[in-house]
């Protein structure tokens, strides 16, 4: 695991071609100075629900019923105003960083405790490939009793990186993210579609 002062190094003096990348870039003083073993994260400006009354379910096996944009209701809050997470409610948000990672280093999403103390769970795919580009998907639940204000810009979240054992290729793998968050595929794979096929 890189420390934030090896991560502050890397970002401002690229060991090779391919550098680890995070705009806008963090206080790399700061982040030397942390002690800590990550570098936090930052709530961007779009939110997504779920719209319950436009959906009967959630199927894999039904394509015809595929959660699209039909079913998603995007706001765009600016800089300075607030999204209302209420108690028991859902909402995807990204990144306000842009990442890219080189083909040797992958990264863990993990939302900060004292965001989880108050009631606000973080979660994201939680796993960063290497190669991935973009911003990253947030998962936000709110699992307290008290609405929670939630503010483009704040800290929200903090991403520890990781060595990867190098690789024959660094070509970039599929892994790329959006400026929006997005719900991706469910689908089932062969092997549990031979499963559900079983009398």
């Amino acid at each position: 695991m890189l420390s934030a002062a090896q991560i502050a190094e890397r970002l401002q003096e690229p060991a090779s071609d391919e550098p680890i990348v995070i705009t806008p870039r963090p206080n790399l003083k700061e982040l030397r100075e942390s002690g800590a073993a990550s570098v936090d994260l930052r709530l961007g400006t779009w939110f997504s629900t779920l719209v319950a009354s436009r959906a009967a379910s959630i199927d894999v096996r039904d394509n015809s019923n595929a959660i699209d944009d039909r079913f998603v209701r995007t706001t765009y809050i600016p800089f300075g105003q607030k999204y209302v997470l209420h108690p028991h409610r859902f909402v995807l948000a990204v990144t306000l960083e842009w990442i890219r990672l080189p083909h040797d280093v992958s990264g863990d999403v993990v939302g900060k405790s004292s965001w989880g103390r108050h009631g606000l769970t973080v979660a994201t795919a939680t796993g960063v490939h290497p190669t991935f580009t973009g911003c990253l998907n947030l998962e936000l639940s709110n699992i307290g009793e008290i609405p929670i204000l939630l503010y483009p810009g704040m800290r929200v979240c903090q991403l520890f990186l990781h060595d990867v054992a190098p690789t024959t290729g660094t070509e970039l793998s599929g892994f790329v993210g959006l400026r929006r968050p997005s719900l991706g595929n469910l689908r089932l794979d062969d092997f549990a579609e031979d499963l559900c096929a079983l009398p």
